[in-house]
């Protein structure tokens, strides 16, 4: 079935045009641990045949972002080149954000700093952590942080 019967909701095997703009949908894709933007290379490919535009990042030390993985001391500096880039999107654009494995925690953070810019959110086999319970989230984050600085 295609992207776009999925958002859309229809499963009309109807390929007429109504002279209807189909909706196009904007992903930002967040890669888990250990990969980069280029693990979403199939997804990207039929996400943009489909017309959809997609945003692949490489968060801090992940991928080809340069940055020495000695340098980053917390979760805010890891997710840091999500976080730009989200809050750089133009008012009243909303993205679909999909994170994978340790990815949704990046997913998380920007619903509750972006709510206004998040369509949907979409955890594949992904970390979801629970904001609104602060002694198991800093507890969750605070050995998050402490096995990054391990590996």
């Amino acid at each position: 079935m295609e992207i776009r019967k999925i958002m859309s909701g229809s499963n009309s095997n109807d390929n007429n045009n109504n002279n209807k703009e189909e909706q196009q949908f904007h992903f930002v894709l967040i890669h888990g641990a250990g990969h980069g933007g280029w693990c979403w290379y199939k997804i990207r490919t039929l996400l943009e045949a489909a017309g959809h535009k997609v945003t692949c990042l490489d968060l801090k030390c992940s991928g080809i972002d340069p940055t020495d993985f000695n340098t980053v001391f917390t979760f805010a500096d890891y997710n840091q080149p999500l976080t730009s880039f989200i809050s750089s999107l133009p008012p009243n654009h909303k993205v679909i954000v999909v994170g994978h494995s340790a990815g949704g925690k990046s997913v998380t953070d920007v619903i509750h700093k972006f709510a206004d810019k998040v369509h949907i959110a979409i955890y594949v086999a992904a970390i979801m952590i629970n904001i609104g319970n602060s002694s198991s989230t800093n507890e969750y984050l605070s050995k998050q942080e402490m096995l990054m600085h391990m590996s």
